[in-house]
């Protein structure tokens, strides 16, 4: 269909999806947060074994191309998924169905908006191009509008997320771990039974003498409970979990940072009755996934579910 846009090039050769392209975002850096406790923020060892009390997992997915360039703008096709693997019986189950959806992605501003909007009808086609609050529009530049294009589709892919990740809370009360982080939603931010687990660091939460303090934590410790309020996100209780030894590994090998709603009782309890329940999923490995050292084998299922559903 998006042959029939006006001075459309089509793209006939495989391009590279956009969430593999480089992120031209904000660059890594730190943050600090309020420590909730103690006085300063140290290393503790998670006390006694690892149980196994998540009833499912949360993950979604998300792929991007272009299809076609009219000038710079390019016409992207993004398809997004997020699915529930539950635990019944020991193994992992898709209790109700994913959810996929399948967009186009175009910059109206600098392409033929009536044309597309025809070859493309309802909210199928998302545009890129959009004013934001001062009410400029981003500048005609390839890469800038790719860039719009592909968090677009991680927008719309961690609305699915959040979709399935409130029903399960207003439905069901059993732990369940989300991959990424859980103030997205209030509801979710607020719920006792969501769990995010955050695998990457681009943004960290502590400094000067606390970054250390994190950087050295060893297998099975954490470190102390913050609080972080991110813009446009809800409060939440983090903490930093290592689950594996680090040795000769890199500072971030195994560590992940752990959101829970902020909770009235006893932080650092919460923190380690929680920390045993993410620790369990750390085995089996799940390999042969590059991010084995600090993803859950859960985790893992859902994406390849989602691969197999909505690839």
């Amino acid at each position: 269909m998006v042959q029939s846009v006006p001075d459309v090039r089509a793209v006939t050769a495989a391009s590279t999806p956009l969430e593999r392209l480089a992120r031209d975002g904000d660059p890594p850096h730190l943050q600090d947060a309020e420590i909730v406790e103690g006085a300063t923020l140290r290393a503790h060892k998670v006390p006694r074994a690892p149980v196994a009390a998540f009833a499912a997992f949360l993950d979604g997915a998300q792929e991007s191309q272009v299809l076609a360039w009219v000038g710079a703008a390019p016409i992207v096709f993004g398809t997004v998924a997020a699915v529930i693997r539950e635990r019944v019986d020991r193994r992992l189950v898709t209790a109700e169905p994913p959810l996929i959806e399948r967009r186009i992605y175009a910059p109206l501003a600098y392409a033929p908006a009536a044309a597309l909007a025809e070859a493309f009808p309802g909210p199928s086609l998302v545009d890129t191009a959009r004013p934001d609050r001062d009410g400029a529009i981003p500048p005609r530049h390839p890469m800038v509008l790719l860039e719009r294009a592909r968090n677009a589709v991680s927008r719309d892919r961690e609305e699915l997320e959040v979709r399935l990740a409130e029903r399960w809370c207003e439905l069901r009360h059993e732990p369940l771990m989300i991959d990424g982080g859980i103030g997205g939603s209030e509801i979710t931010a607020r719920a006792a039974c969501a769990i995010g687990v955050v695998k990457s660091h681009r943004t960290m939460y502590v400094d000067g003498a606390a970054l250390e303090t994190v950087l050295a934590l060893d297998d099975g410790e954490r470190s102390s409970v913050i609080r972080i309020a991110p813009r446009d996100r809800a409060a939440v209780h983090s903490w930093y979990l290592r689950l594996r030894s680090p040795a000769g590994r890199d500072a971030l090998f195994a560590l992940v940072r752990v959101e829970v709603a902020e909770h009235e009782g006893d932080p650092a309890a919460r923190a380690d009755e929680v920390s045993r329940w993410v620790l369990a999923e750390s085995r089996p490995l799940a390999v042969p996934d590059p991010r084995w050292d600090r993803m859950a084998y859960g985790v893992r299922s859902c994406e390849q579910f989602l691969r197999a559903v909505a690839g």
